[in-house]
C-alpha cells in the first residue's frame, strides 16, 4: 500500500478546519486502540493527510493534542449534566441525575476517560481551581446540587466542595469499574448506580444535631 495522499497547504483561513480535523482522527485513533500510547503523531498526519510537522502548527506536542481531545469531550458531559438535572424540583434527586449522567458517560467514552482520569497525569491544586481541566464545569455543577440541597434542608450543613468531591469519588469509583471489569460486580449495572447513589444521599441527609 503506498503512502497516503498529502494534502496541498491549506489556504489562509483554514487553519481551524485542519485543526478540527486533527482532533477528528485523534480521537478516532482513540477510540479504535483504545490506548493514548498507541497513537502516534505520525498515525494521526497520516489519517488527516498531511506532514507531522503540520500538526505541530496546532499542537505543541501529542500531549496537548490528546488534552484537547479531552477538552472536547468532557464539554459535551456538561451538557448532559445539566439536561439531566434541568426542570427536577428535588434537589436530591436532581443531583442523583447527575451522578446517572457522569456514569453513562463515561463508560460511553472510555478511551478518553482513562487519559483523563485514570492515567498517571500529574496535577496541582492549581490546575484544579484554574477551571481549565476538561470536566471542570461538570464539578462546578455537582457542587452547585450539593449546595442546592443544603439550602433546601435536605443535606445537612457542610462545605458543598468537599462534599462534592467525595460524590466525586464514589461515582468515579463505579465509572472506573465498569471500565476496567465490565463482567464485575454480579448484579445489574442500573441496581448497583441506583444503590449507591441512594446509599451516599441518605448519609448526607440532614438529621436533628448532626455536625458538619
Amino acid at each position: 500500500m503506498g503512502a497516503p495522499a498529502r494534502r496541498r497547504r491549506a489556504p489562509k483561513g483554514e487553519g481551524d478546519r485542519l485543526r478540527d480535523e486533527i482532533l477528528a482522527a485523534a480521537e478516532h485513533l482513540l477510540i479504535e486502540t483504545g490506548d493514548e500510547a498507541a497513537v502516534s503523531i505520525r498515525a494521526i498526519a497520516d489519517a488527516v493527510g498531511v506532514t507531522p510537522p503540520s500538526i505541530y502548527l496546532h499542537f505543541a506536542d501529542k500531549d496537548e493534542l490528546v488534552f484537547a481531545v479531552c477538552q472536547l469531550e468532557f464539554a459535551e458531559l456538561g451538557r448532559r449534566m445539566e439536561e439531566a438535572g434541568r426542570g427536577v424540583e428535588d434537589p436530591v434527586q436532581a443531583l442523583k441525575n447527575l451522578g446517572r449522567a457522569y456514569i453513562a458517560f463515561g463508560t460511553e467514552h472510555p478511551a478518553q476517560y482513562r487519559i483523563l482520569l485514570m492515567g498517571k497525569r500529574e496535577l496541582s491544586r492549581e490546575d484544579f481551581e484554574s477551571g481549565t481541566l476538561p470536566g471542570m464545569e461538570a464539578f462546578g455543577q455537582v457542587v452547585a446540587s450539593v449546595q442546592a440541597c443544603m439550602e433546601a434542608g435536605a443535606f445537612a450543613p457542610g462545605d458543598p466542595f468537599l462534599v462534592a468531591m467525595g460524590l466525586w469519588a464514589v461515582v468515579h469509583g463505579v465509572t472506573s469499574l465498569r471500565i476496567t471489569v465490565p463482567g464485575f460486580p454480579l448484579v445489574d449495572a442500573e441496581v448497583l448506580i441506583d444503590h449507591v447513589l441512594e446509599v451516599q444521599s441518605r448519609g448526607l441527609t440532614a438529621r436533628d444535631g448532626q455536625n458538619e
